[in-house]
């Protein structure tokens, strides 16, 4: 990776306002899903003081868990939420500072460290260095219904949500891959996945697509959009439109599962970081983007594992490396 030399700035991390009410930090996360919390959790071990920029949803995604039963340590399922609970209690044992409610609006990483880090309610700091994990967030259909069953039937993570749905009709929204991968995923666990695709031929691999058509418990429904998500207290049934005949009907169904992509959000560091064709933030092995002292974890440089424990994974290695470039740099 590509670093720039610069010298650290001497002036001390004592979290008291620098200059014209400009506040310095030894580090700073841009972002409070588990990458982030587990990011502030390492950095607060190390004594250095972290400051959690949470933006407007503390917990990210993750918060919007119904359950969540694949996280490493809990037998038994526990709400996202509740998890998301658990990660702040701990960062903060160690010393963490999250700022919540407050979102990031501006950066200026081109000059080095320290870093120029604008909020949306007027704050300014300095950050010797910065852990970016503002995650990614899955592309919704924005049709009725779908905000309001979220959690209650409507999912876009089959590997978290599917043992919800065991002996169950679900339907798949999507036609790559990754609706492939995870309608044979649902398989597992639901009793037919029909997977619902607005045009007439997938996008997704040959072999995948070989192998869903070969799954019995598959079906597709081709030509189609989803107009409305129904239901009462969950997802009951799922309003249909064919784009080539116009016609519009009601199917049951006990949820549905949309995988039409995720957008990384992280246009904010756009023309500062490097990206890649998708969005997502390039870092290599050691969590280290194309800026020296930036680094970045999580769904914001992962397009391809998206789970909770990955990420915490992430979020661990760029506090430990954020550690040690701040001590190979005098700090």
């Amino acid at each position: 990776m590509s670093g720039l030399n610069f010298t650290l700035s001497t002036t001390p991390s004592n979290n008291e306002p620098s200059g014209e009410g400009v506040q310095h930090e030894r580090v700073i996360v841009i972002g409070s899903g588990p990458a982030g919390l587990t990011a502030a959790l390492y950095t607060a071990r190390a004594t250095l003081n972290p400051l959690v920029i949470a933006g407007h949803e503390l917990g990210g995604q993750i918060a919007l868990t119904h359950e969540i039963e694949n996280y490493p340590g809990f037998p038994e399922p526990l709400g996202g939420q509740e998890l998301v609970d658990l990660m702040v209690a701990q960062a903060e044992r160690f010393g963490a500072r999250i700022k919540t409610f407050t979102a990031v609006s501006k950066v200026d990483f081109r000059n080095g460290s320290p870093f120029r880090i604008w909020t949306d309610d007027g704050g300014e700091y300095l950050a010797d260095a910065v852990i970016v994990t503002v995650g990614a967030t899955p592309r919704h259909l924005n049709v009725p219904g779908e905000e309001a069953f979220t959690g209650n039937g409507v999912s876009y993570c089959a590997t978290c949500d599917g043992y919800f749905f065991r002996d169950k009709e679900v339907v798949v929204v999507g036609g790559g891959d990754s609706a492939l991968e995870e309608a044979l995923f649902l398989t597992r666990f639901a009793s037919k996945v029909e997977i619902i695709h607005r045009r007439d031929q997938l996008r997704a691999g040959a072999a995948l697509q070989k192998r869903a058509r070969e799954n019995e418990k598959i079906g597709f429904i081709w030509d189609t959009v989803v107009e409305e998500i129904m239901g009462d207290r969950a997802v009951n049934a799922v309003r249909l439109r064919n784009v080539k005949t116009g016609e519009v009907w009601e199917k049951p169904t006990d949820g549905i599962f949309i995988f039409i992509g995720h957008s990384p959000n992280t246009d904010l560091f756009e023309g500062q970081l490097e990206r890649d064709s998708f969005g997502y933030i390039i870092t290599d092995h050691e969590m280290r983007t194309n800026v020296d002292g930036v680094f970045a974890a999580g769904e914001a440089q992962d397009r391809i594992f998206r789970q909770v424990s990955t990420s915490v994974g992430q979020g661990a290695a760029a506090g430990i490396m954020v550690e040690r470039w701040l001590a190979g740099h005098g700090e």
